[in-house]
């Protein structure tokens, strides 16, 4: 499994936003999966016009 190495401000930020001791995968992911799905609504948006 890779390693990633994050600065002490970026822990920081990940852990408010953890919620009941979440695992950072699982947090994570769920960023992920918003990223995708807020990239996902901003290029559908173009097919209304």
């Amino acid at each position: 499994m890779p390693q990633i190495h994050l600065d002490d401000e970026t822990v920081a930020r990940l852990d408010a936003l953890r919620e009941d001791d979440e695992e950072y995968d699982d947090l994570i992911n769920e960023l992920m999966n918003i990223y995708e799905a807020s990239e996902r609504t901003l290029f559908h948006a173009g097919d209304e016009y």
